[in-house]
C-alpha cells in the first residue's frame, strides 16, 4: 500500500432479504401512485357528471349585457292629487245655487227675514233693533253675479274662522241697474239661506243701508 493513501471502503453486499424488501417498497409506491391517479380520475368524472346534470336542469342561459340593473315591467301608479281633490271638494261644498227656492223659508214680514229652526223670534227682533252690532261687512254692490257669489262665500268663511258673530252684507238697491231693479237682492238672500254658518238675517236699518243691506247672524265656530 502506498504511503498516505486512504484505505478503500468495503463494498456493501445485499442479501436476498434486502432485495425482497426493496422490491416490496417499489411495489407499494407504485400501487400508491396508481390509487391516487384513479381517485383523481374518479373525482374529475363526478364533477363532470354533476355539471351535466345542472346544465340539463337549468337549460340554455345567456349572459346579461348589463350588470347591477333591473328593468321594471310594471309602471308606477300615478300620484293621487289629494290636495287638488280637497280643494275641489271645498269649492263644491261652498258652491251656491241661483235656482234655490228661498221664498218658503223666509218670514212673512215686511223685510222677509230668515231664521233657522230652533232660533227664536227674539233673535230676529234684536237684529232688527240693532242690538247685535256688526263686527265686519262686505260690499257686493256693483259686482257681477259670479264675483258677488265668490266674495260672499269667502267673506262668510273668514268671518266664522275669526269668531265674528254679526256682519253686514251690502247688496245694493238696484238704483244703478238698467231696469232699476236690485239684481243681487234676491240672490244674496238665497245664497245666505244655503250657508250653514248663517243662522238668521234681517233687512238692515236705514242708518245701516236699509233695503240695500242685510244684518246677518253667524253660527259660533265649532271647537
Amino acid at each position: 500500500m502506498t504511503h498516505g493513501a486512504k484505505p478503500a471502503r468495503p463494498t456493501k453486499r445485499y442479501g436476498l432479504n434486502d432485495l425482497a424488501a426493496l422490491r416490496n417498497d417499489l411495489k407499494a409506491e407504485t400501487e400508491r401512485r396508481e390509487a391516487e391517479r384513479l381517485a383523481a380520475k374518479q373525482a374529475a368524472q363526478r364533477a363532470q357528471e354533476e355539471a351535466d346534470v345542472f346544465r340539463s336542469s337549468v337549460g340554455q342561459v345567456s349572459q346579461l349585457r348589463e350588470r347591477n340593473h333591473a328593468t321594471l315591467s310594471n309602471p308606477r301608479p300615478a300620484p293621487v292629487p289629494v290636495q287638488t281633490q280637497l280643494n275641489d271638494k271645498a269649492v263644491l261644498e261652498a258652491s251656491l245655487s241661483d235656482e234655490y227656492d228661498v221664498d218658503m223659508l223666509l218670514e212673512t214680514d215686511e223685510t222677509l227675514s230668515f231664521r233657522r229652526p230652533g232660533i227664536g223670534m227674539d233673535v230676529i227682533r234684536k237684529l232688527r233693533r240693532g242690538e247685535w252690532v256688526p263686527q265686519d261687512k262686505v260690499d257686493l254692490h256693483g259686482l257681477r253675479t259670479e264675483e258677488a257669489r265668490e266674495a260672499l262665500s269667502e267673506f262668510l268663511r273668514r268671518s266664522v274662522r275669526n269668531g265674528v258673530r254679526c256682519v253686514r252684507v251690502i247688496h245694493g238697491k238696484g238704483i244703478g241697474s238698467p231696469d232699476k231693479l236690485p239684481v243681487l237682492k234676491g240672490k244674496v238672500r238665497s245664497w245666505l239661506v244655503q250657508k250653514d254658518e248663517v243662522i238668521a238675517f234681517v233687512q238692515a236699518r236705514e242708518a245701516q243701508g236699509g233695503a240695500g243691506a242685510l244684518m246677518v247672524l253667524l253660527r259660533q265656530p265649532r271647537t
